[in-house]
């Protein structure tokens, strides 16, 4: 009986120690290796639309992606006169936006500390 024990334990430790976090916000919002968010703006409209968006997605970072994407699509909705559509992946901590281009891209959360609409490149007066 000593011995079931002591082997159940040391599994449950074995289990516990290699299971892998799942938070992977910290992994999709890294810049790391990327282009500068303010130099990848400077490229063109949509492109700093897109910026704008990744930066209101960080702003708007809670525990509730779902949350997050809605109050992104609203400021979108408001702002950005390219977007034509934004698809929340909330397991993922992402966007889909679409351009009226005809542009698909994936936003993520840049957690750079500009406002949004600081960035440059977005049309004014909007």
């Amino acid at each position: 009986m000593r011995r079931t024990a002591t082997l159940a334990l040391a599994a449950l430790a074995l289990t516990a120690i290699s299971c892998r976090p799942y938070d992977n916000y910290s992994t999709i919002a890294s810049q790391d290796g990327l282009i500068p968010a303010d130099q990848f703006a400077r490229y063109g409209r949509e492109q700093a639309e897109l910026v704008a968006i990744g930066r209101s997605l960080a702003a708007w970072k809670q525990s509730d992606m779902t949350r997050a994407a809605a109050e992104v699509s609203s400021y979108a909705a408001k702002r950005l006169p390219n977007v034509v559509s934004i698809v929340p992946d909330p397991p993922g901590f992402r966007l889909t936006v679409t351009f009226k281009s005809g542009w698909r891209a994936a936003a993520v959360p840049i957690d750079d500390g500009v406002h949004p609409d600081s960035t440059a490149g977005l049309p004014r007066g909007q």
